[in-house]
């Protein structure tokens, strides 16, 4: 089942745009042009990116797109079998972070960002619920450059939702929405330029 695209204004901040089975909030701008434009630049250009590793079919994949992980010493996270060790928060990201926290009132301790070059690049349907995230903390995505349709489909019925991220956007995704959505960075072959993505994580203690 195909939900209707939303489309946004500035006026409509923010929108809910799941009525069932978990709650996403999304903004169309929760930051200024020329301070998204800052941010971008900054983090291109600051942070230690590399290509992500993936488990597919049974295989290690190299993605195209690069990935950092950013956070608090003791933040480790594991998805798709590989353990990611942090790297120190810089300043705009500390920036991002407590404004983040500021506005939203949770508190947040990593941030893993991924740098997609083109819309050759994509993420396919997946659901954040690797052990080590506390569900009881929304993660907040913050969408930097490049426009870029991002969709949820649900895993029952696979009822479809889809929204363009815009620059300077932020989307907050509540619980129970990993358990029952998927979500997706589509594919597209009309954006030439690139996109930062970063998506606002708390890590639980290691027992």
């Amino acid at each position: 089942m195909q939900s209707p695209l939303f489309e946004l204004s500035e006026s409509s901040d923010p929108i809910c745009l799941l009525e069932r089975d978990g709650r996403a909030e999304y903004f169309s701008h929760f930051y200024k042009t020329h301070e998204s434009d800052h941010f971008f630049e900054s983090l291109l250009h600051s942070l230690n990116w590399q290509a992500d590793q993936i488990t597919m079919f049974g295989k290690l994949v190299t993605t195209a797109r690069k990935v950092a992980w950013v956070g608090d010493p003791q933040c480790r996270y594991t998805y798709s079998g590989i353990e990611k060790i942090p790297q120190d928060w810089t300043a705009e990201l500390l920036q991002i972070k407590h404004q983040l926290e500021s506005e939203t009132g949770y508190s947040y301790n990593s941030c893993l960002l991924n740098l997609y070059h083109n819309g050759d690049e994509g993420m396919g349907w997946h659901s954040d619920n690797e052990k080590e995230l506390d569900s009881t903390t929304p993660i907040a995505s913050i969408s930097l450059g490049a426009r870029r349709k991002f969709a949820f489909r649900h895993k029952q019925d696979k009822t479809t939702v889809s929204v363009f991220l815009d620059h300077g956007s932020l989307l907050i995704m509540h619980a129970p929405i990993q358990d029952h959505w998927h979500h997706s960075l589509l594919k597209t072959k009309t954006v030439m330029s690139p996109r930062i993505n970063l998506t606002f994580r708390k890590i639980l203690p290691r027992i």
